[in-house]
Formats: C-alpha cells, structure tokens, sequence
C-alpha cells in the first residue's frame, strides 16, 4: 500500500483547552472524512501549535476521537512575525491508494489562506 501525506490546518479563536479539542477533532474528522481514511489507515500524525497556544496538545484530540494505536507528537511552529496567530497544523502520514494529485487537504476557516494552492 502507498504512503501519503496530508495536510491541515485551522485557526482557534481562542486559546482555550476545549476550543482547541473541539477544532482540531473537527479537522481530523473532515480530513478522515474526505480522504475516505479510517483510523487504521494512519501510520503517524505531527501536530504544529503557534507559539501563543498553550492550552493543551493537539494531539489529545486525536485521542479522544479514539485514535489510540497511531504515534502522535506535538511542536511548536516556528514565531514568524506577522504569521496567523492560533493555528493548529496537522500532518498525517497515511495508507491510501489514492493517488498524490487525489489526496484531500484540509483548511478549515481562516486557515484556508494559509494554503490556497492545496486547500479544498
């Protein structure tokens, strides 16, 4: 089976520990979703918080989703001035048959700007 990666992103509104799970339970959802995945398709997830979010890791949203066999790991993004405060990336590498011209990423909100070229 390929492996693929896909893409996501979404700003919080506010740095707030249940904002954050409920926004980035979404994304992982629409990314499963419209990539037709389930969690057994994952091999592994890299989540990026800029450095103003300090409510919680991104990555126990996953978990509650149940996503508990799929290696995690949190980082902070790079400070670049002027860049989109509040943002949760997400990077999941994945099992599909799907070719790369295929693969859905996902933007949710605001952080569609972030990747017009990829955004869908």
């Amino acid at each position: 089976m390929p492996v693929r990666a896909v893409r996501g992103a979404v700003q919080l509104e506010r740095d707030e520990a249940g904002h954050m799970d409920e926004q980035v339970s979404e994304l992982l959802t629409a990314i499963l979703k419209r990539n037709e995945l389930t969690a057994d398709d994952l091999i592994s997830i890299w989540f990026t918080a800029t450095p103003d979010l300090h409510s919680d890791f991104p990555a126990a949203a996953a978990r509650k989703l149940g996503i508990a066999d799929v290696p995690l790991i949190c980082a902070q993004e790079l400070d670049v001035k002027g860049a989109m405060p509040r943002v949760v990336r997400v990077l999941a590498h994945i099992e599909s048959d799907r070719p790369r011209a295929e693969i859905a990423h996902v933007y949710l909100g605001a952080a569609a700007a972030l990747r017009k070229d990829i955004a869908q």
